[in-house]
């Protein structure tokens, strides 16, 4: 089993804005619409594992829904996920390494990480095998912080880097066991 990450960040490290927001992710323009490789990316995983809050902000977004694998989200406060979107993800409860146990049994063998409480989490129980995360030239001076703090240490290793649209710059990390 893998568990991956896959996020954009401020040069500061924020993930999101002091007020939630993600407006500064179009602060780069991107007149193709390259999706920056995200189609391949999705390609290569199963299913989804996110938080409430990730959850509510994709189901916010006014587009069809963007995933084309299982949807889990991870919650202490939802009760249901709500009736428009019964279909495209499941509630599901548990530490990380009992989550990943429940999803392993279903047969999923990559799963992507996203939103920050639960990236914490994953990584604080030294459950990420991968982080890809993509810089943006902007500093947010507050927000919400993609890391927080560890037990220990954990080494990564770089295995690519690459520079999008002469300002952004994707870094592919695997972790050192």
């Amino acid at each position: 089993m893998s568990n991956v990450v896959y996020i954009a960040t401020s040069l500061d490290g924020y993930i999101a804005d002091k007020d939630g927001g993600l407006d500064w992710l179009h602060s780069v323009p991107n007149p193709d619409n390259d999706d920056l490789g995200w189609s391949e990316f999705l390609a290569d995983i199963d299913a989804i594992v996110m938080g409430r809050n990730t959850f509510e902000t994709v189901c916010g977004f006014d587009v069809p829904w963007p995933y084309p694998v299982p949807v889990f989200v991870l919650s202490s406060q939802l009760a249901e996920i709500p009736a428009a979107f019964t279909d495209k993800a499941e509630l599901l409860y548990g530490s990380p390494a009992e989550v990943v146990a429940q999803l392993q049994q279903r047969g999923h063998q990559r799963l992507y990480i996203d939103g920050g409480n639960t990236i914490q989490r994953f990584l604080q129980a030294d459950l990420i095998d991968e982080l890809i995360v993509t810089q943006l030239p902007v500093l947010l001076g507050d927000g919400a912080p993609l890391f927080g703090s560890l037990a220990s240490a954990q080494q990564y290793q770089l295995v690519g880097s690459q520079v999008l649209l002469n300002n952004l710059v994707k870094n592919h990390f695997k972790r050192v066991r």
